[in-house]
Parts: structure tokens; sequence; C-alpha cells
């Protein structure tokens, strides 16, 4: 194993590596002597997410690369003119689509030496993956599940078919030393490869003097607890009177927080609805603190673009979160589902501004780890190792 991609396994946590991360070090093997011919299956960019936004990642630094070669099959595809129809109807819509993955996947997946398919938890997994999982297997394929669900725990004790299907996966990767973790629980040996953030897509600024401006914008559903954000900015907003806050976003619960903000009386808000990319850029420029109160989360990359940006994060201690940034050093981390904990960390922030400019200096020296060239080679050592072990155990072709 290189020394680069060593770093990347051993960072993965401020702590030691666990005894799973130790075992599940990259082993050195022979590369093929031809491009590794890799499929990668993942969301598209149709689907907004942290899934679609990592493997658009990948591809883009794979594309460079001359001992690979990628292709790429949408767990989402697009249905042909007048079929598209068929996916804005609820139900339908998933029939559908997963028939058209599936007929995809079993059409092209045999021309490749590594499956590389991307796994979110539940029914997810249920119809993106296990599917893959088994046609890779059919076409004696080995396959790398890249998970990266925050809901793994429940999803790996509380599905039956979880933990023996994953089991046939030749290598699990995961972007956070808190997955490794959970899987190491379950008896399953997981690798860190972190996620991937484009540093030059943020401008960088340390915020002096700070103001009361926040931002929040993770999507609306429960495990996110949105309204935890609001009822913190409530507290805050009767310190700072001035203060404001955007909520950027969208999700079932959208008309709920809405109603909620009314109920708190809170002012100077707005909910901005979904931004792109470069747009969240922008509202990262605008904002001087951002607050983020999830009760299940993984390895937000929310987090680390901020840091890119010299923007202050105050965040629960949800799932991987204290495994990225730590308290009072990049980060201002408090217990679950408590706003006014949230709250009060927030107004320590405003009421301290060395301490903004500190979590700013160290937030952003710590980005340098979640760029292309820090987890390229770890993700062209497990492609060429996958390949490698894939030839070997294929049969031998008489002649």
């Amino acid at each position: 194993m290189t020394m680069m991609a060593h770093q990347i396994v051993q960072d993965s946590r401020s702590a030691s590596a666990s005894p799973v991360e130790a075992a599940s070090h990259v082993a050195a093997v022979r590369p093929i002597e031809r491009p590794v011919r890799v499929c990668v299956l993942a969301p598209s960019l149709d689907l907004v997410g942290g899934q679609a936004r990592q493997a658009e990642r990948l591809l883009k630094g794979l594309e460079a690369e001359s001992s690979v070669e990628v292709g790429f099959i949408p767990h989402n595809p697009r249905l042909p003119g007048p079929l598209r129809l068929l996916q804005r109807i609820k139900y339908v819509r998933t029939i559908v689509t997963s028939l058209v993955y599936w007929s995809i996947a079993a059409a092209r997946l045999w021309r490749y030496d590594v499956v590389h398919v991307y796994s979110a938890s539940y029914y997810s997994y249920l119809l993106s993956v296990l599917p893959i999982i088994a046609l890779a297997k059919l076409y004696r394929k080995p396959v790398l599940l890249n998970y990266h669900s925050g809901e793994a725990e429940d999803h790996l004790q509380n599905w039956r078919t979880a933990i023996p299907t994953i089991r046939w996966a030749d290598l699990i990767v995961v972007p956070s030393g808190y997955l490794v973790e959970v899987f190491g629980r379950f008896g399953l040996a997981a690798r860190v490869i972190p996620n991937v953030v484009e540093l030059g897509a943020f401008r960088f600024r340390e915020r002096s003097p700070i103001r009361p401006a926040f931002l929040t914008s993770r999507l609306f559903e429960p495990l996110y607890n949105v309204q935890c954000v609001l009822r913190a900015f409530a507290v805050v907003q009767r310190r700072f009177p001035e203060a404001s806050l955007t909520v950027a976003g969208d999700g079932s619960m959208r008309p709920r927080l809405e109603q909620l903000a009314v109920e708190l009386g809170l002012r100077h808000t707005r909910f901005v609805g979904r931004v792109s990319s470069t747009g969240v850029a922008d509202l990262y420029e605008a904002a001087d603190v951002y607050m983020m109160a999830p009760n299940i989360d993984n390895m937000p990359v929310t987090i680390i673009e901020c840091m890119a940006s010299g923007l202050p994060v105050v965040t629960t201690d949800a799932g991987g979160i204290p495994f990225i940034v730590r308290h009072d050093e990049t980060a201002l981390i408090v217990t679950r589902d408590d706003h006014e904990a949230l709250a009060a960390q927030a107004i320590r922030l405003l009421e301290h501004e060395s301490l903004a400019t500190r979590l700013a200096r160290n937030g952003r020296a710590e980005c340098a780890r979640y760029t292309w060239p820090m987890v390229r080679q770890a993700w062209l050592e497990a492609y060429h190792e996958l390949a490698a072990h894939g030839d070997s155990r294929r049969p031998a072709v008489s002649t």
C-alpha cells in the first residue's frame, strides 16, 4: 500500500485506527497489464443528493487516468420519448425505472473487470444495489460496494437480507471511520476512502466582524431535523433581533417547517428551495454562521464545503460528524436534538470573534484531506486489486 493511501485510512478519524480499519488496508497486488475497465453505478445528478455529486467527482477524477477505463450506469435512467411520462407517476416511476436500470446493467456489466456500485440503505439498497451484486456474481465480476448511508446501523440490524448479501461484495468502501466501526460491529470489514470536495468551487474568507447571518441547507426530511435549527434560531434571535436565517433545500416536511417558522415568530427568515451546487457556494459566501442539527448522518460534505469557505459550523454530534470535525477546533458540536445547546454555541460564536477565526483557519487546513489528489491512489489501488483478483479466479480457457 502506498504511503498516501495508508495516510487516508489512518487519518479518517482523529483517534487511532480501529482493528477493523487496520485489517482493511489495501493488499499489495500486481496491476493487470491493460487498463482496468470499471463500471460505476450511482444516482445521476437528476437526483439531488450526496451520492450523485460524489459519483460525478469520481468520474471526473478518473477521466485523466490511463490505467482505468470507466463506464457509468445511472440508478435512475431517463426513459426515451413519451415513456418518460411514466416517470412522473408515483409507484409506476419506481417499477419502470428499476426495470430499465436492471436491463441496462444486465446488457453491459459483462464487459467490465470491476463493478463499483454506490449504495444507500433500505429499499434503495434492495432495488439499486442487490440486483447489481447478483448480476456481477453471475458474470463472475468483482464487486466494490460503496456504502454512503448514515442509516447503516439500522439497515444492518433490522433488514434480514442486508448482511448476507453485503457479504457477496468483494470490497466494501465507506467515506468515514464511523461506517467502518458500524460495519465492524456486524462482522463486515470496510475500507475508508473519503468523499471528495472541489475546493476551488468555494471562496475562503474569514468572518471579521462576524454577523448573525445564519444558513442551513439540509433536506427537509425527519432525520435532518431542520425544525431543531428553527427553534435554535428563535433563541438566537431573542439575543440578536437583527439575526437572519436562510433555509435552503426541499422535502416532504417543507410545509410543516414553514408553518413552524410562523409559529415561532421568526423574522428575517427565508426559505429559498433547492439550490444548485454553484448556487450553494454563493449561499456560503453570504452567510457568517452555518447551523445544522441532524439526528442521523454519515459524512456530510456540507461541513467540508463550509470549512472550505471559512464558514463556521455549529452542528449536532450525529453519526460520523465527530469523525470529520472536532469540537472547538474545526466546528462547534452539541448533543442531538438539543436546540438550546445549539443556540448557546451559536451565540458563543457571535460573541467571540477569535473563536470564529480559529475555526475557519483550522477547518481550511483540514479540507486538504478531501481533495481528489489525496484519494486518487486509494481508488486506483482498489480497482487494480479487484481486477487482479477477478482475473485469478476466472477459469482458464483451454486451448
